[in-house]
This record gives structure tokens, C-alpha cells and sequence, in this order.
């Protein structure tokens, strides 16, 4: 499901009150992660192809707002997790955890999160025929075509900085989608992934924190929704 549901009904069947609002976003899902860090990506509607990324910290029981930043999403918009198709350019909506970070560039001084650099070797494997398939690998194994992966080191300004999002991560069905990531801006929209200016990316890398088990949910605006990890 995603992040906006369309009638007041849906809200009721979530234990949601219709036309809540007053309380930040997070304090309005019924599934955040279960941790106390949530980034929230949230575009205007499934068409979209910017937002807005905001990090939240649960204080005291209360999710508090500790940064947000202008956002890009997919150059087809937003498409549900469980049912999209890789290669249709949409950003997966649904709740993930953020596995690991990397970049071209050193990871910002006070990063907790495992951080790998990327390297000539590098590669993001999206070959459905691989047993690589949606992992990082050095260097590319015999079973992955360099055209069904991302040789990273080659987008010196999007992976400046990134962080893994979960999609499809754990138990990877073929032909979900490969390499969605949370990274620095490009030119315009993304190919599904999320993208934040850079000095955002800093930012969250610096205020994440591993224990604190952050997740990040990705969804459209309108109202707050149980979200399902995929």
C-alpha cells in the first residue's frame, strides 16, 4: 500500500481516523520500522516527479522533524513495490530499511552507518539472470552482463553519496527491479530511485544511526497509511 489512500473507508480499515492530520506523518502510519529514525519520501501524487524528503527522530514518544529537503523520484512517477516492474523508470512505494551507504566521495565526517567507497571494480547488479542479482559486487562475476548492471564509479555526482534502500533487497524476485537507492541529484528525474541535493545526503548520512534501526517510507501525499515492507 502506499502512502495515500484514496477514501476515508481504506483510512478506517487502517485504524486511521479520516482527516487526520494534525500529527507529524509518522505519528499517522501504522507501521513505521519499528526503530526511532524514519526518512519519509512523499510526492504530491503517483505521477509525481519530485517531492519532498523529510528525517524524523522519536523523541519521548514523539516523532520530531530533524531535517527535509527538496526531492526527485522516478521519471514515470511512483508505482506500488509489490506489483512494479523493473526497467519502467518508477520509484517503489512502500516502507524499506536502509541496508548500507556508499560514494564516490569519503562518507561525511560523523557517519555511523557501514559506508563502502565505490571503486573502478564496483558494480550494482540488476541482471535477472545472475546470481548477483540486486547485490553490490567486485568485480562484476561471469554470470552478470555489464549491460544488465550500473558500473557506479561512472556516476561520480549521483553516488557522490547514497544510501541502499531495501527494495526488493532481502528475498529478490526477478524482474521486481534492481538498485534503488536514496542518492545525491542528477540532471532530473531519477530512474527510480530518490534523489536529495547533496548537502541533504551529508546531512542524512551524518544523522543516521544504525541502532536506532531507521527505514525510509516512500509514498504520495493526502494522507498516512500502513505501509507494506516489500
Amino acid at each position: 500500500m502506499v502512502l495515500a489512500l484514496v477514501s476515508a473507508s481504506c483510512l478506517a480499515l487502517l485504524g486511521l481516523a479520516p482527516g487526520a492530520g494534525p500529527d507529524p506523518l509518522p505519528a499517522r502510519m501504522a507501521d513505521t520500522g519499528g526503530g526511532s529514525q524514519l526518512i519519509t519520501a512523499e510526492a504530491p501524487d503517483t505521477d509525481s516527479t519530485s517531492g519532498t524528503v523529510t528525517w524524523w527522530d522519536l523523541r519521548d514518544g514523539q516523532w520530531v522533524e530533524a531535517g527535509s529537503a527538496p526531492a526527485r523520484f522516478g521519471a514515470n512517477g511512483l508505482a506500488e513495490g509489490a506489483s512494479r516492474v523493473q526497467g519502467t523508470d518508477t520509484t517503489p512505494t512502500g516502507l524499506y530499511d536502509l541496508p548500507f551507504g556508499f560514494g564516490t566521495k569519503a562518507a561525511p565526517s560523523g557517519t555511523r552507518v557501514p559506508y563502502r567507497p565505490v571503486v573502478e571494480s564496483s558494480w550494482w547488479c540488476q541482471d535477472n539472470e545472475s546470481d548477483a542479482y540486486n547485490r553490490w559486487v567486485e568485480p562484476l562475476p561471469a554470470d552478470c552482463r555489464a549491460s544488465e548492471a550500473e558500473h557506479l564509479v561512472t556516476y561520480p555526482t549521483q553516488y557522490a553519496y547514497a544510501l541502499v534502500i531495501g527494495f526488493n533487497y532481502d528475498r529478490p524476485v526477478r524482474g521486481r527491479g534492481a538498485g534503488i537507492f536514496l542518492h545525491v541529484n542528477g540532471r532530473a528525474a531519477t530512474a527510480g530511485c530518490v534523489s536529495v541535493p547533496e548537502d541533504a545526503m551529508q546531512r542524512i548520512l551524518r544523522w543516521a544511526v544504525p541502532d536506532e534501526r531507521p527505514h525510509i517510507a516512500i509514498g504520495t501525499a493526502g494522507g498516512a497509511t500502513a505501509v507494506t515492507r516489500y
